[in-house]
């Protein structure tokens, strides 16, 4: 501006001399530019010093201003890659992953980005897998909460309820877990025979089995594989029939209790009287159809039913008999309405003379003496055969004290802590086991255990991983809600990657199928 105002002096200089008679004008015009010329200077001053004073009494305005400057630019180069949200590629630039091919997502909302894992809690995952456990992530949208199904409060985000404390993946208290909450079976250690029929094709003989008599085929009951006992007396088959009960064992199976008038409606036919469940435990040296030996137990469990096919439940007996002393002697127990179209679990022990007898939660039978068995059987008895079905049978050897095997190998192995397949559903019946561990660390209060689940290799490897977790965050919270402190417990789920047995055969993969409670 002041270069400018020079120029416009000088040129007016010049015109002085060449017109002497315009002096007196232009000198007056030289002045009054002059006086315009410092009011722009002082203006120009003014400005200056006005924003010295805003900047001292406005010291972070520029900071911010830059601050703002600085998050634009970063949200810029955000915009220039985006992440897969289905194999976890970042820095993609066009409309399709360059790793997968999938498309690039619609904008979401900031904070619904990201998916939280139904299992472990973790949150802000983006691509299939959980990053903490490795869990699948679900189909479906995601509302990044869940549900405790202990007290039933909603919108929980972490690894404990927000309302009752309990761990995720408690089990909802109803009246049937407190109808078992005093059973007191407990399977044996390990395993001697186990059949799920989880891998047996329908139609087929049952491959784990051997029959006297008959025919047995593998069937479906609502999705749920198992043995139709059609006219046949099977045992099992194990290693070349030689005898395999022990002088202390248990074994545990499940039946189905169909309503004869239900069965009769689908078949559109006369089944002519209800039949009985046999198991039958014989004392000889050898498995054979003759020359079975004098019976040890034989338990008769009659399919008494209601006449009205809308009624669900009706009475059941559960009559036995055994031999002691070179005679035989009978046994009845009652049973009130006990559910049909329903599976009802068997269990029997045997401690080397003494047996008890179980149907689900009750003890029906304390036999104090009887003979050691050696073998066993099961069949169904009636004019039409296709009413009896069974899965799920096991056979184990007898438990050790639990405080002497911890003593000993500072570890737990159980098998009595079983789960519906697939799922981290503990069965009612496991709850004698885990009466045993709740009794065991009240009575050792410094005790504390991490609680592994472990599985056979069966499946996919990071399937079994996460469904191991869930598992053993199952055990802590029934623990935790029989009493144990949470502080006393962890859960670590081991997956497929610690074996013990051979996973090629059947028995092996039992074994391998197991709880254990490692001291810390």
């Amino acid at each position: 501006m002041k270069t400018s105002i020079r120029r416009v002096l000088v040129c007016m200089f010049a015109l002085a001399l060449i017109m002497p008679a315009e002096a007196q004008f232009l000198n007056q015009l030289i002045k009054s530019a002059e006086k315009s010329a410092e009011k722009a200077v002082q203006k120009e001053v003014n400005k200056k010093v006005n924003q010295g004073v805003h900047k001292a009494f406005n010291p972070n305005e520029k900071k911010e201003k830059g601050e703002g400057q600085q998050g634009e630019r970063q949200q810029a180069q955000q915009a220039a890659g985006w992440t897969c949200p289905q194999c976890g590629q970042e820095g993609n630039t066009g409309k399709f992953c360059n790793n997968c091919g999938a498309k690039k997502p619609e904008p979401k909302p900031a904070e619904a980005d990201g998916w939280t894992c139904p299992n472990c809690g973790h949150q802000g995952n983006t691509g299939k897998f959980c990053n903490e456990c490795g869990t699948k992530r679900p189909e479906g949208p995601q509302d990044n909460s869940w549900t405790c199904q202990k007290c039933g409060h909603q919108g929980n985000t972490g690894k404990f309820c927000d309302e009752c404390g309990a761990p995720k993946g408690a089990q909802q208290i109803n009246q049937n877990a407190i109808a078992w909450n005093n059973y007191d079976f407990v399977a044996g250690d390990e395993i001697i025979f186990e059949d799920n029929n989880a891998n047996e094709p329908l139609g087929e003989f049952p491959a784990m089995w051997d029959a006297f008599n008959g025919a047995a085929e593998i069937v479906q009951i609502s999705g749920v594989k198992c043995i139709n006992l059609q006219d046949a007396e099977i045992t099992p088959l194990y290693q070349n029939n030689k005898t395999y009960l022990t002088d202390v064992c248990t074994i545990e199976m499940d039946l189905y209790y169909r309503h004869e008038k239900v069965w009769e409606q689908e078949m559109g036919e006369d089944l002519h009287g209800w039949g009985d469940y046999n198991i039958h435990l014989y004392t000889s040296d050898k498995v054979a159809s003759s020359d079975r030996g004098e019976a040890s137990l034989n338990i008769y469990l009659p399919m008494q039913m209601d006449e009205d096919a809308n009624t669900k439940t009706a009475d059941q007996r559960v009559m036995y008999n055994w031999r002691a002393n070179g005679e035989t002697r009978n046994g009845e127990y009652q049973l009130r309405s006990v559910e049909h179209e329903a599976w009802h679990h068997i269990a029997i022990s045997f401690n080397k003379r003494a047996y008890k007898i179980y149907f689900d939660n009750q003890r029906v039978a304390n036999i104090p003496n009887a003979m050691a068995p050696k073998w066993l059987t099961i069949n169904g008895t009636n004019a039409n055969q296709r009413l009896f079905f069974v899965k799920n049978v096991r056979i184990a050897k007898g438990a050790v004290p639990l405080y002497d095997r911890m003593a000993s190998e500072g570890r737990i192995v159980t098998y009595g802590i079983t789960f519906d397949v697939g799922k981290a559903t503990i069965k009612p019946e496991s709850m004698g086991e885990i009466n045993r561990i709740v009794t065991l660390m009240n009575e050792n209060p410094e005790l504390s255990f991490e609680v592994q689940g472990h599985t056979d290799n069966t499946g996919n490897a990071t399937i079994n991983q996460a469904l191991s977790e869930q598992r053993a965050n199952a055990i802590v919270a029934k623990l935790v809600e029989k009493g144990i402190s949470p502080y006393r417990l962890t859960a670590k789920g081991m997956g497929q990657s610690s074996p013990i047995a051979d996973n090629s055969t059947d028995e092996g993969r039992a074994k391998n199928r197991r709880v254990e409670f490692v001291k810390k």
